[in-house]
């Protein structure tokens, strides 16, 4: 990894941005972003990505996106079963196995802006139809780590009961994914700016276009808060989970963008596609694991994703990700 890769990384305002959030936590300062305008910037981050790959995608034939929406479907099962096969080995029970492997599979909707923001500074350009893979690597690697952990019995608490309509835990789960704020904004999005198209889509493109990199720095602000709660859980973790959290998401990376590359997508894209799959869901999968499988436990899946992977990746997997799509496509 390029040293003066890694120095723009970690000098840019967006990692400054989330380790000032850190300290901040660490002092004790009442410092906090109001619920209210959290949630604000969550939508308008998502749905300005999506409206934004919209755009791309009405100027790009299906067959530039048929073969990486395959191959990120591809990623969405077998970075799960891979997961769930390293943490079995270092003796986690089925059911914290499967939720971290749903974790870990699925995707991280901030990594990834992040990592569209960093390769854009770079001087790369990703494809405009990243947001579609988005919603594509989401919800199979979900699905996957919730059957992975009832296969044999995990999750019977959760599979006892049913809900009012006599649905499944694991069925409302799924159904809670598909319709959740990421999957509906950024699909939303993305149906929007394809049918607006970039004349349509000129009257709101200053406001989309010009204010994102700011929104995503105040965003990532208060996720330096969120994540200095969570590492203070470390000790709780153990070595084990620490290890894998940084491990598995550089071997995932690496998958990642070996695949973008060989299914046709540029360095931008591929360094993309590398974060993507290495990152791991805080959104999403949380809520569908706490309901499907109440049994697994938080401390485990929400330290590991949000205060060791979220800040592994935003400060030194971007730039790595980056410079194994330079070194592949060499």
């Amino acid at each position: 990894m390029p040293l003066d890769a890694l120095a723009q990384n970690l000098l840019s305002p967006l990692v400054l941005a989330f380790a000032l959030g850190v300290v901040a936590s660490y002092l004790k300062s009442d410092l906090r972003l109001p619920d209210a305008l959290y949630a604000s910037l969550s939508i308008y981050l998502l749905f300005a990505i999506g409206l934004k790959g919209g755009v791309a995608l009405s100027k790009t034939p299906i067959s530039e996106v048929a073969l990486p929406a395959l191959g990120t479907l591809v990623l969405g099962v077998v970075t799960p079963l891979t997961a769930f096969a390293v943490l079995r080995r270092l003796r986690f029970d089925r059911a914290d196995a499967g939720a971290l492997a749903a974790h870990y599979g699925s995707v991280s909707a901030v990594t990834f802006l992040a990592a569209i923001a960093y390769v854009t500074v770079a001087g790369y350009t990703p494809e405009g139809f990243m947001p579609t893979l988005v919603a594509l690597l989401e919800v199979p690697a979900i699905v996957v780590g919730l059957l992975l952990a009832t296969a044999r019995g995990a999750g019977a608490k959760a599979d006892a009961s049913a809900d009012a309509a006599g649905r499944a835990p694991w069925r409302v789960a799924l159904h809670d994914v598909l319709t959740g704020r990421s999957i509906v904004l950024l699909v939303g999005g993305l149906v929007v700016g394809t049918l607006a198209g970039e004349r349509g889509m000129a009257p709101v493109a200053p406001f989309f276009v010009a204010g994102f990199q700011g929104a995503l720095t105040l965003f990532l602000l208060e996720m330096g808060i969120v994540a200095a709660a969570r590492l203070r859980d470390l000790k709780a973790v153990g070595g084990r989970l620490v290890g894998f959290a940084i491990a598995l998401p550089i071997v995932h990376g690496a998958l990642g963008v070996a695949v973008g590359q060989a299914c046709g997508l540029g360095i931008g894209g591929s360094a993309v596609l590398g974060a993507m799959v290495s990152s791991a869901s805080y959104i999403a999968a949380p809520a569908a694991v706490r309901m499907a499988l109440p049994e697994a436990s938080p401390t485990l899946y929400l330290t590991a994703a949000l205060g060791i992977t979220f800040p592994f990746n935003l400060a030194l997997g971007l730039p790595l990700y980056l410079a194994m799509a330079v070194w592949m496509a060499s």
